[in-house]
């Protein structure tokens, strides 16, 4: 089994996990100091897309998927390719269950004015709605990372820029690739405190996971809303229940009325919680990685 499809493939709702055909045109524009901004657009159903060119010929809509490593692509935007040669399958798993992907090796990828070579691509069944797949922070390398939601735009840096004087410094924990922030969850006057995948690719608020939504009891504390299906990459499905968490803390932010998803009866399927992008859309983000700091700044929204 591929250890990078190993990682934690948390999914959006299966009505978003449609696949989109369309495919714009983002201009890249170059920083005072050298470094690159890449335009996204922030969609309707909270995934941060960009533009994306394969091998020289082909323009793709990928999502950045901060809990993902390998670079995918759907099973639709794989018949479209023209230039996607497959060199093999491999056993996956995500959450849902496990699966067969195809992947091909050798490929170039470019998005701004980064170029990759000899990337690797896998074969989704699923990814963000109207995105042809997706990429993880992995493609940056060593750069720093700002996610600037007030101008839609990823911002990549060599050093830490002086803004971050006016933003929050959180650690993170590197779990091969998987980046973890402590957040808190405020319930009947009651403080729960846990470790969350910071993960853009699930559009949601967060999602509880199963061991830690039992012993705080949420099922029988928050107001539930509705019960939904997820569908992870490779289509399987599992149902959740969603409810609203009176107060949510991330460093010195409380953030109220967060929508909150969980899997009751079905311990042992979300073994990880989730901070998803209804969460970080209301922060500006700075990765660094190499040192382990998340740095976080609440939106005038």
């Amino acid at each position: 089994m591929h250890r990078l499809h190993q990682l934690f493939a948390v999914a959006t709702l299966a009505s978003l996990l449609l696949i989109g055909g369309t495919n714009q045109t983002f201009p890249v524009a170059q920083a005072d100091n050298g470094e690159s901004d890449i335009p996204f657009t922030l969609t309707a159903y909270n995934n941060i897309v960009v533009s994306a060119v394969l091998n020289g010929t082909e323009t793709l809509n990928l999502m950045l998927h901060t809990a993902a490593r390998d670079v995918t692509l759907t099973e639709d935007a794989v018949r479209k390719s023209k230039s996607i040669k497959f060199t093999g399958a491999n056993k996956v798993k995500s959450w849902g269950g496990e699966a067969d992907s195809r992947f091909s090796k050798g490929n170039q990828i470019q998005i701004g004015d980064l170029q990759r070579n000899n990337i690797d691509i896998w074969e989704d069944k699923n990814s963000g709605k109207d995105t042809d797949g997706k990429f993880g922070l992995d493609f940056f390398q060593n750069l720093i990372v700002e996610i600037d939601f007030d101008h839609d735009r990823i911002a990549l840096h060599e050093k830490l820029p002086r803004k971050v004087e006016k933003y929050e410094r959180l650690k993170i924990e590197n779990q091969d690739g998987q980046l973890l922030v402590q957040g808190s969850c405020l319930i009947e006057g009651k403080t729960y405190t846990n470790k969350f995948l910071i993960h853009s690719g699930y559009s949601g608020g967060i999602l509880l996971d199963d061991a830690f939504a039992s012993n705080a009891g949420v099922g029988g504390k928050i107001r539930i809303t509705d019960e939904a299906s997820l569908k992870d990459s490779f289509g399987n499905t599992i149902k959740v229940k969603k409810g609203i968490l009176p107060v949510f803390v991330l460093g010195s932010a409380k953030l109220s009325n967060v929508p909150a998803g969980f899997f009751a009866g079905a311990i042992g399927a979300q073994k990880m919680s989730v901070i998803g992008s209804e969460i970080l859309k209301q922060f500006n983000i700075i990765f660094d990685i190499a040192h382990n700091d998340l740095y976080i700044a609440p939106r005038n929204v």
